[in-house]
């Protein structure tokens, strides 16, 4: 069972039993996580900044790739809603896309 780690709101830990969902969708089991666009790959709001586990991580999409051509996502950054998990991750959340009721650290 796949566990995601949210380094930067207290290493919140969330474990996965379904390898179908989104990491969105998983994200959103368990805090609140931006995502404008409804989770449709139309905008970078859902990013992730990827510490840890890219490779167990799916290939990045086509919408992922035509943002990084726009420099909108870095190298160590993912759109969570296009990104399905196959082993352990951790992460944090960018600060432009922090929401403002939620206790970051740094």
């Amino acid at each position: 069972m796949p566990t995601v780690v949210i380094a930067n709101l207290k290493s919140k830990s969330i474990h996965c039993e379904d390898k179908r969902e989104s990491l969105l969708d998983i994200l959103l089991t368990a805090t609140d996580w931006m995502h404008a666009c409804g989770g449709k790959g139309r905008c970078t709001t859902c990013k992730a900044r990827i510490i840890a586990g890219m490779e167990e991580l799916t290939p990045r999409t086509k919408p992922e790739e035509q943002y990084s051509k726009l420099n909108k996502l870095r190298d160590n950054e993912r759109l969570t809603c296009q990104t399905f998990l196959n082993g352990d991750v951790t992460l944090e959340v960018p600060k432009e896309t922090q929401l403002p009721h939620l206790t970051y650290l740094k």
